[in-house]
């Protein structure tokens, strides 16, 4: 559970995903990498003023919970082959860490989990299988409560919905301006070419077309 809460060993991996889908990807790889970095940046801006705003104690700042320490190591994901602490918490955590809700963890991993969803269909649900656990590693870890980590799902998902919408239109707008070759070929970002001319080449009703020789 600390492990799947502890970000410093996961972006290296992330970071190399991305670069590498920059570099090596097509279209709808590098439009997903440079919208979810888009996102990432807003969706953590708005984590932090609702934060402030809310202002909810973490379990661990009014309960005793369990915590589960892991050594600090370089490179991080070293900490893996060494034995965590687990302790309770005490006085000496309640001024550590911000504000409860919303998770910045879940609201990471959801933002990605609906961008793979939509970009990726056919396997991209299978993040939120990676955003569940790490919701519910910061219940375990006593980071947050359940309900924060419950309403965070639903919110960064509506922010996510509404920030793809808002590329969306401008890649509408403004690849019909400025870049028409390409628009001609993509003209959206989540959609594939592939099944557009597939669509355009079965018939209605989804029968097999009948040709006379």
């Amino acid at each position: 559970m600390a492990v799947l809460s502890d970000s410093a060993i996961w972006e290296p991996l992330f970071i190399a995903i991305g670069v590498s889908a920059l570099l090596l990807g097509g279209f709808r790889a590098r439009a997903f990498v440079i919208c979810l970095v888009l996102s990432l940046l807003i969706t953590t801006q708005v984590t932090g003023l609702l934060k402030s705003a809310v202002d909810r104690h973490r379990p661990k700042h009014v309960e005793n919970v369990r915590m589960v320490q892991l050594q600090r190591t370089r490179p991080a994901f070293l900490t893996l082959f060494k034995k965590p602490t687990i302790r309770f918490s005490d006085s000496s955590d309640r001024n550590r860490s911000g504000p409860s809700f919303p998770s910045g963890h879940v609201t990471t991993n959801s933002v990605i989990a609906v961008f793979c969803t939509l970009f990726y269909r056919r396997g991209g649900w299978l993040y939120w299988f990676v955003a569940l656990a790490v919701g519910y590693s910061r219940i375990y870890l006593g980071a947050h409560w359940p309900s924060d980590v419950i309403a965070t799902f639903f919110l960064a998902g509506g922010e996510a919905l509404l920030l793809l919408g808002l590329f969306e239109l401008i890649w509408r707008s403004a690849g019909r301006k400025w870049a028409p070759q390409v628009f001609a070929r993509h003209p959206s970002l989540i959609a594939n070419p592939g099944d557009r001319v597939r669509s355009k080449s079965t018939p209605r009703g989804g029968g097999t077309a009948q040709h006379s020789v």
